[in-house]
């Protein structure tokens, strides 16, 4: 029984990400970063827009830790942080959906 309940790292990965609040969260950063690249490809602007802050902010506080690394790095931390708040709240999901109800508790009748 034990040995059926054990899953492979892949298959835990797979089912924390491949859930509606993990695709919705990663639906919102694909959203903010196209929203971005139109402001920033299409839109004038008299100075620079702020635009750009908020694809860090939708996946603050990972990618806050990359913002200061040279190059590209800051980009690898925006990446890094969607990936991993969306592993957590896949796995916040899958653990409070997963929890049997009433299980141990006296029901009132």
């Amino acid at each position: 029984m034990a040995a059926a309940q054990r899953r492979s790292a892949g298959t835990t990965f797979r089912r924390s990400l491949l859930n509606p609040v993990a695709l919705g969260y990663l639906a919102v950063v694909a959203a903010v970063w196209v929203w971005i690249g139109v402001d920033t490809l299409f839109v004038t602007h008299v100075d620079a827009s702020m635009a750009g802050v908020w694809g860090f902010f939708v996946t603050a506080p990972t990618s806050f830790l990359f913002v200061s690394l040279p190059g590209l790095l800051p980009f690898v931390g925006v990446a890094a942080g969607a990936l991993l708040q969306a592993l957590a709240l896949g796995a916040a999901y899958r653990w409070v959906t997963g929890r049997p109800r009433g299980h141990g508790r006296a029901s009132h009748a």
